[in-house]
């Protein structure tokens, strides 16, 4: 499937024909200094060519060039590389009239960035009519961050009315690299914790817990986080409206300064990470003061994401100066041995990334994090996600909907603790079968207490498991006083844990207490007719309750011993207002693949 993908910036446009089966260019385009005189490049040809005319003109003109050198080649699909989705989309979608409104809404959030976006779309619309058009969202990424990540701490009114919340960006490049470190760990990404760097003339970091983005430096705007290269990162508020009594500054000068003469520009008077090395070396104080800065915010940020993950298995270094920086790597990767994050230098130093070892690991061998620098794809992210969309587009499918059990809090729990509780040799009795094949609600019940205040009668489900795990739901967490993080069955490293009260006696249980990653489960035969697999990331649109809503992020689990059912807690349940039995959804979306139109039976 050959698919174009478009990148408007203020400054430049970069456009690439990508075989997405093959993963091979067949053509790229980019045209540079968009803001002087505009320069022209094809891949395989030195010539260059001056383009006269505003962005809408030099951009319609590269294309029609990029239209008549691809000849007889058709096009599958043309992806467009949109900063600002806001809380829209959640993943790519096919270009429509409302999402064209959308985007043009949200260039408010993001000024230089969504109109040339949308300007790009309109004149591809124009010269390839025929041709569909996807839009690939920055922040699309960054949707799965919790609401605590999201939240700024302004009057909520205020926030809803204005869109002022944590959106992240960089979401493409942060969701390729997390792929390709678990693919080079040969490790499933959703077994793994991943921190992220993007360090370019845009910087962000990103906590990537089991394949979801549950925190990221870039906030509202791009502007906040990381040093960047004129952006100023994390400021003070205050310090903006001093600046604003004290020099008499209005929003757009502030708006300048902050966007465009800050960061290392700011600092030591340039921007390019490579000068400041190099003026560094030599001596400059400002250029060595502008990369302290810069890496003291970069290792500041890992510590806080280690913390907010409970520890961290592996750290990828990517974008310009994370890809090509050794001075950056060693004093970033510098003092995080107490994570388990062991720098080799000599490997660091040599570091060189090629297009056959777009992976390096430049961490000691007995390092337990591991240290990778990974070359970014964000075009290629950008064409695979536009085929995945462009393949769905006119697919429909006949599917039955999928039973939905509303399951209340509950304890899975081992032989032993159970003994501790209702006495030696003690076993389960069975009060009644549940759904999944081989599982029984027991008669026993246990009382869990928290820090705050205690649940009573708490049942017990069977049978016994090899770890213990309480499922509770956020009004139990807020109840109890307990911090539980959303979680896969399982899962329960790095939980809280709390104390459980049986007839016989009483267990401090150190981890264990989750709030469950709502999911299905499915047999193989279930999965193939949704065309799912084991772990992938879904959608389900419930329209049986008295408020319809849609689930997003639904975990898959696959196995021969399942029934098909989904599964979510009393508050998402008390949410879509559905009763306890005979409730269903259909599923309408894959992860990573555009909205299926699914019809139910």
């Amino acid at each position: 499937m050959n698919i174009l993908t478009l990148n408007c910036g203020s400054s430049s446009i970069k456009a690439e024909v990508i075989n997405t089966i093959a993963c091979k260019r067949l053509l790229s385009m980019k045209v540079e200094r968009m803001q002087e005189k505009p320069i022209l490049r094809f891949s395989g040809d030195d010539s260059q060519e001056q383009v006269e005319g505003d962005f809408a003109a030099v951009l319609r003109a590269a294309l029609e060039k990029l239209k008549a050198r691809l000849g007889e080649q058709e096009l599958s699909g043309i992806g467009h590389r949109v900063v600002h989705g806001g809380s829209d989309f959640e993943e790519a979608a096919l270009i429509d009239a409302a999402v064209e409104e959308r985007i043009a809404q949200l260039s408010k959030l993001a000024p230089l960035h969504n109109p040339v976006n949308l300007e790009g779309i309109r004149i591809a619309q124009e010269l390839f009519s025929e041709v569909p058009q996807v839009a690939v969202f920055d922040t699309a990424f960054h949707q799965t961050l919790p609401k605590r990540a999201r939240t700024y701490a302004i009057p909520q009114e205020l926030a809803e009315k204005h869109q002022i919340r944590r959106f992240g960006f960089h979401g493409t490049s942060h969701s390729y690299v997390c792929k390709k470190a678990a693919e080079h760990l040969q490790a499933e990404l959703r077994e793994l914790r991943i921190i992220s760097c993007h360090l370019g003339n845009g910087c962000s970091l990103a906590a990537v817990e089991y394949g979801r983005s549950i925190e990221t430096s870039m906030g509202m705007t791009p502007l906040e986080g990381l040093v960047m290269g004129t952006r100023s990162g994390d400021l003070d508020p205050g310090a903006i409206l001093h600046l604003m009594q004290s020099e008499h500054m209005d929003a757009q000068s502030i708006d300048d300064l902050l966007n465009r003469e800050s960061g290392l520009q700011g600092i030591a008077g340039l921007s390019d990470m490579r000068d400041i090395i190099a003026r560094s070396t030599e001596g400059d104080d400002e250029s060595r003061l502008a990369l302290q800065v810069f890496t003291h915010r970069v290792r500041k940020y890992i510590g806080a994401y280690a913390a907010v993950m409970g520890g961290v298995d592996a750290i990828v270094f990517t974008g310009g100066i994370g890809e090509n920086s050794a001075v950056v790597r060693h004093r970033v990767s510098q003092r995080l041995d107490f994570l388990g994050a062991i720098i080799n230098e000599d490997k660091n130093h040599d570091v060189a990334l090629s297009k056959g070892q777009a992976v390096v690991d430049f961490s000691m061998n007995h390092s337990r994090v591991k240290l990778l620098t990974i070359r970014t794809d964000e075009q290629l992210e950008i064409a695979q996600q536009t085929a995945k969309v462009v393949a769905e587009k006119n697919k429909v499918n006949q599917i039955p909907t999928i039973p939905i059990a509303v399951s209340a809090r509950h304890m899975h729990i081992t032989q032993e603790t159970l003994e501790q509780l209702f006495g030696e040799g003690y076993q389960l009795t069975e009060r009644n079968p549940l759904s999944q094949p081989g599982q029984f609600a027991a008669n026993e019940t246990v009382a869990v207490v928290g820090p705050k205040n205690q649940i009573d009668r708490v049942r017990i489900l069977g049978p016994c498991r090899p770890k213990n795990q309480i499922e509770i739901s956020r009004t139990d967490e807020f109840f109890l006083g307990i911090d539980a993080p959303v979680r896969e069955s399982g899962k329960t490293e790095n939980t809280p844990g709390c104390k459980v009260v049986g007839p016989a006696g009483e267990v401090m249980l150190t981890e264990g207490v989750i709030c469950a990653w709502r999911h299905i489960h499915m047999t193989p035969e279930d999965a193939a007719l949704f065309g799912v697999e084991d772990r992938d990331i879904v959608e389900v649109e419930v329209s049986q309750g008295d408020r319809a809503l849609t689930f997003g992020n639904v975990l898959i689990r696959v196995s021969p011993k399942y029934k098909l059912e989904m599964h979510i807690d009393t508050d998402e349940g008390n949410a879509a207002e559905l009763s306890r039995g005979g409730a269903a959804g259909a599923l309408i979306s894959t992860e990573g693949s555009a909205k299926l139109q699914k019809r139910r039976m």
